[in-house]
């Protein structure tokens, strides 16, 4: 009942004020017709709201976004289903959905009455221009009487996600170095000595099918020898983040920073279509949840670009080199840079030498400060440690910055073309 009387509108409570003062002023004049009248508009509010409040709601919700993964900039539709699961018919509801303010104003709907047993559908548009990792609900819901003298609220406490990736740039094809790597039985050997049969099975193992059994391998050893099962081997690329925030100007979405990620997630889906295998690594350090991205993985670069969705500046002074002690893989190392310290040398010459080819986009983050300030990057410093680089400035398209970095000079490593002899590729 306290809850029902707190819900009054703004008529209830001028049906109160009017329904008291018509009791005083009868009872002032001596107007018992008056009284009954003033008796009548004063229990119209607290009757509904006795009623409103006693009443038994059952209602169910069921929210979904499609496509629960976008880029920047596309829309996302977001359907409602709710569903009265008691049997008290429903009033008018006002139902309000909470969502972030970046992704647009709070969608408001209105529904007459619904009974026992009858559901509704709603849908709506959300749309950002910020990439990140959002919480659509909950939603809130206002029954009302059909005389709008008393509002409840309630609320569901469920909520969806969505995840809102960076913009990419479709990026031509430029030679790209980094040699094939992989694991498994159908390890690269010289063909020099021995027969092609020699390498293509190896001894049995415990739990071995046997239909897999060289049998004429088998006797000429004196041992079960199997036959080698073929596996893919694929070129694999490290794509690099530095996301400090010494190292970048501007804020917001017209920051380097911002242009840095779009930069690297146009890079990571470009490297994925080129067949390789990506990992991501930032100025803390490798993430894990994006570590060697397997090709047959959905959407190809889901998990790279929701980890880049979500990438924030960091205060760290030094760049992380802890992956760099890990076993090196060779292959292909795309750096994508804000400005370039002293004591980031080190880092970059290891990460150099570390891997077959190593390219470098550079961001000029001073013009980002102020175009006449624009110094051409950090591109001299790369290419003494050894890497190819090119600058990339505000105005600057991404794809023709791409296109240049493939006129550098040649790489080094093999550029991702067919497997070396006695590989699968795949």
């Amino acid at each position: 009942m306290r809850e029902a009387l707190a819900g009054l509108t703004v008529r209830g409570r001028a049906f109160l004020a009017a329904g008291l003062t018509a009791i005083v002023c009868a009872v002032v004049l001596g107007q018992p017709a008056l009284t009954r009248v003033g008796v009548l508009v004063l229990a119209l509010p607290l009757v509904t709201a006795v009623v409103l409040g006693r009443s038994r709601y059952r209602l169910a919700l069921v929210r979904t976004v499609t496509p629960p993964l976008v880029a920047a900039g596309q829309p996302a539709r977001v359907s409602l289903t709710l569903t009265n699961e008691g049997r008290t018919p429903s009033g008018v509801l006002l139902l309000e959905d909470q969502v972030p303010y970046v992704l647009g104003t709070r969608p408001r709907f209105v529904l007459e009455g619904i009974g026992h047993g009858w559901r509704r559908h709603v849908t709506y548009q959300v749309r950002s221009d910020v990439r990140g990792h959002f919480d659509i609900g909950p939603m809130s819901v206002r029954v009302s009487d059909p005389f709008g003298l008393v509002e409840l609220g309630r609320s569901f406490r469920t909520t969806v996600p969505l995840t809102v990736t960076p913009r990419t740039v479709p990026l031509p094809s430029i030679p790209l170095g980094g040699g094939w790597t992989g694991s498994g039985d159908n390890r690269p050997r010289s063909f020099a000595a021995g027969s092609a049969e020699d390498v293509t099975v190896r001894e049995y193992r415990r739990g071995d099918d046997l239909r897999r059994v060289h049998w004429r391998s088998s006797a000429r050893v004196g041992e079960l020898m199997v036959r080698r099962e073929e596996q893919p081997w694929q070129s694999r690329a490290t794509l690099f983040l530095d996301n400090r925030t010494r190292v970048h100007r501007g804020q917001g979405i017209a920051s380097s920073l911002e242009a840095a990620v779009s930069a690297a997630a146009s890079v990571a889906v470009h490297l994925a279509r080129r067949g390789f295998t990506v990992r991501l690594v930032t100025a803390s350090g490798e993430d894990r949840a994006a570590a060697w991205h397997d090709r047959s993985s959905d959407l190809n670069t889901g998990p790279l670009l929701e980890a880049l969705a979500v990438v924030e500046a960091v205060q760290t002074p030094r760049l992380d080199t802890s992956w760099l002690g890990e076993q090196s893989h060779g292959g292909l190392t795309v750096a994508v840079l804000g400005s370039v310290e002293p004591l980031d040398i080190p880092v970059l010459r290891r990460m150099q030498h570390h891997t077959t080819s190593a390219l470098a986009i550079a961001l000029d983050v001073e013009a980002w400060t102020s175009p006449a300030a624009a110094t051409g990057g950090a591109v001299p410093v790369l290419a003494q440690q050894g890497w190819r680089s090119v600058a990339l400035g505000p105005r600057d398209r991404l794809d023709a910055v791409w296109q240049d970095l493939g006129r550098s000079a040649s790489p080094s490593g093999r550029s991702g073309g067919p497997a070396p002899e006695g590989m699968v590729a795949r």
